[in-house]
C-alpha cells in the first residue's frame, strides 16, 4: 500500500485536497480531526491537568486554550509531548487497517508533519501550496482569527517554499478547484496502476 502524508501551512488548501481524495474512495485520516476527538476524550484530562481551567463541560475549549498558549508559547511542546503520541498511535490503527482491507493507496493530512520532526513511514509527500496574499486572505476570512494570530502560527510552521521542496508531489490550490481535482484523480490513478512490490 502506498501511504501519502500531506501536508501544507495555515490556509493553503489542505482539508479540499483530503476531501478530492476521499471522494475517489481513497482511505483519509485527518490529524486536525483525530486531536478534535481527543479534546472531547482520552486527551481532556492530561490537558487540564497542563493547562488548568481549559476544559469545560468534558470537553477542552478550544478558545481558552489558544489564550493560555498565546499568553505561553513555551506551552505548545508541552501540549504537544501529550497530543502528539495519541494522534501517531491512530495514525498506525488507521493505515494498519486500511492496508488490511486492501487499500493501494491511503492519505493522512499531518498539518505540522516536517515541524514535527516525527518519520511516520510515509512512502510520499504531498504539500498544500497557495500565493501567501491569497492564504493571508483565506486565513484572516476565517472566525475569530486576527493578525496576531496568524503571525503567531505563520512564525511555528516551516515557510512554504521549504515545504515545496520537501514534497514528492505539489497542489497548488489557488488553481479552479477542478484543475485541482484533476490532479488528484491523476495521481490516484497512477498509484492504483503500480504494480505491488510485493
Amino acid at each position: 500500500m502506498w501511504r501519502i502524508g500531506l501536508t501544507g501551512s495555515i490556509a493553503t488548501g489542505k482539508s479540499t485536497l483530503l476531501k478530492a481524495f476521499a471522494e475517489l474512495g481513497v482511505p483519509v485520516f485527518s490529524a486536525d480531526e483525530a486531536v478534535a476527538e481527543l479534546y472531547a476524550g482520552e486527551a481532556v484530562a492530561p490537558v487540564e491537568a497542563l493547562f488548568a481551567g481549559v476544559a469545560k463541560n468534558g470537553v477542552i475549549d478550544k478558545a481558552a486554550l489558544s489564550q493560555r498558549l498565546a499568553a505561553d508559547p513555551a506551552g505548545f511542546q508541552r501540549l504537544e509531548a501529550v497530543v502528539h503520541p495519541l494522534v501517531r498511535a491512530r495514525i498506525k490503527t488507521f493505515l494498519d487497517t486500511a492496508e488490511a482491507d486492501g487499500a493501494a493507496l491511503a492519505v493522512v493530512e499531518v498539518p505540522l508533519l516536517f515541524e514535527s520532526g516525527h518519520d511516520y513511514g510515509f512512502d510520499a509527500i504531498a504539500v498544500s501550496w497557495v500565493d501567501e496574499t491569497i492564504q493571508r486572505q483565506r486565513a484572516l476570512s476565517r472566525p475569530a482569527m486576527t493578525v496576531e494570530k496568524l503571525d503567531t502560527i505563520l512564525a511555528r510552521q516551516l515557510p512554504q517554499a521549504e515545504k515545496k521542496a520537501r514534497a514528492t508531489y505539489v497542489f497548488d490550490t489557488g488553481m479552479p478547484i477542478k484543475r485541482t481535482k484533476a490532479m488528484v484523480a491523476a495521481l490516484v490513478a497512477a498509484v492504483q496502476a503500480r504494480k505491488p512490490s510485493k
